[in-house]
């Protein structure tokens, strides 16, 4: 079964870092069949530096300019949409691809037919491309048992706990863009893209770190931070945002689950979870506020295994004890 792979890249004023995950894209060994570059109305040299590679290149691609900047969200929309080939592989412009990426790729959607996207480890490098003590899975907690259970079908379990695919990482097949689009506003595009894809159906995992996932200030959105002294900063600065903000995400969710009941067999099952899990979030929500029953509310969602299922654990159970709302 033959497959034609395109790439859609999104560039806004990503000079510094473009001609790098410009070069790695043309030297895979296994190159794509089209790239599709939508640029973000640049006011640096981004447009220039693609159209003059994609004169340099045995490929074909697509360079659209936006008349005016729409963020990333649409943008990655936008460039998905023009995708042409069978599968469509998402790219960052400040990244490094190893050569061998968009093979693995391949290989995996070529293993079953049931596959509907493929997600890998990147090795995580700052501005000057130094290795960080963290790779992109561990960075996430992507642990063992999470990678278990996506390889179990389950993968939509996994994420609607917490993000753990990272878009520029990930590749899906294009007949599933009927699904997907359109994103809705203000919502990260790999986090939705990803849920929906994993409710769709089975995701395979690539463990080889095939890319350099870069950190940098300029980033639009980066890896939170995972060490423990990081991560209870956050929580201390958290405000009800947070929690307002996951809410409306699962509910734009599971407004595009009910209109695909007939489509997606399981979407009845995920959409109870989703439930679950706003009301889950609403009790966090109210502990924030300074619920005067905060240990016996606590402890029933300790009870009913809500922190485990869709929070951090002990480490969730923590901060509604101990944090004060904000």
């Amino acid at each position: 079964m033959a497959l034609t792979i395109s790439i859609a890249m999104c560039t806004y004023n990503g000079s510094r870092y473009l001609p790098e995950q410009l070069d790695s894209i043309a030297n895979q060994n296994r190159v794509p069949d089209e790239l599709v570059v939508c640029d973000d109305n640049s006011s640096d040299d981004s447009y220039d530096l693609v159209e003059e590679f994609s004169r340099q290149v045995p490929f074909s691609v697509r360079l659209i300019r936006n008349e005016e900047n729409v963020g990333s969200t649409r943008n990655f929309e936008k460039a998905i949409s023009l995708c042409r080939g069978t599968i469509v592989a998402l790219a960052d412009q400040d990244d490094i691809w190893y050569s061998h990426k968009v093979k693995m790729l391949e290989q995996s959607f070529l293993g079953s037919k049931e596959i509907v996207a493929v997600f890998s480890d990147a090795v995580m490098v700052d501005e000057a491309c130094q290795p960080l003590k963290r790779p992109l899975w561990s960075s996430v907690r992507f642990d063992s048992d999470e990678q278990r259970s996506v390889q179990a079908g389950q993968g939509w379990r996994v994420l609607l706990r917490h993000p753990v695919v990272t878009g520029a990482t990930m590749a899906f097949r294009r007949d599933l863009i009927g699904l997907l689009l359109p994103i809705p506003e203000g919502t990260i595009h790999d986090r939705w893209l990803s849920f929906l894809l994993a409710v769709a159906g089975p995701m395979a995992l690539v463990t080889e770190r095939v890319m350099q996932y870069r950190k940098h200030r300029a980033q639009q959105i980066g890896i939170e931070p995972q060490g423990l002294k990081g991560r209870f900063h956050q929580a201390v600065q958290r405000s009800e945002t947070f929690y307002t903000e996951e809410i409306e995400f699962l509910l734009g969710l599971r407004e595009r689950l009910e209109t695909l009941r007939t489509i997606l067999t399981s979407a009845e099952v995920v959409i109870a979870e989703i439930n679950r899990k706003i009301r889950h979030l609403e009790n966090r929500l109210r502990l924030r506020r300074g619920s005067v029953t905060r240990i016996s509310e606590v402890f029933r969602e300790v009870r009913n295994r809500g922190y485990w299922k869709y929070s951090a654990g002990w480490e969730s159970v923590a901060k509604d004890l101990f944090i004060p709302g904000r």
